[in-house]
């Protein structure tokens, strides 16, 4: 089962991630932008996704992904921890967000 501590340990391994207290919850960043939170009780996760594969993330896989409500209009998607297959899973997610908010000259 993936915890809060593999997600932060993951997300702070990326290339210049930091981590800052945002909204009360730990949130990571690249380059002063958000790719992932931990809200609440840090048992999930927030990811950024875009609004299309996010949809069909849903669909198909409800016990894992799901929207906020407050989200709706974002490109993010929710993540029970405790519902992810292992850390790899985990870490191709943080990272596929991470790409998303990384610039360019991280990427190459």
């Amino acid at each position: 089962m993936t915890t809060s501590d593999d997600v932060r340990a993951i997300a702070l391994s990326l290339p210049e991630t930091t981590e800052k207290i945002a909204w009360s919850m730990p949130t990571f960043r690249v380059a002063g932008k958000m790719f992932a939170t931990l809200p609440e009780d840090e048992t999930s996760m927030a990811v950024r996704c875009p609004k299309v594969e996010r949809e069909e993330l849903v669909l198909a896989e409800p016990e894992k992904f799901w929207v906020a409500a407050h989200e709706a209009s974002s490109a993010w998607v929710r993540v029970r921890l405790a519902a992810l297959d292992d850390v790899d899973e985990l870490r191709d997610i943080l990272l596929d967000s991470w790409r998303q908010a990384a610039p360019a000259s991280l990427l190459e």
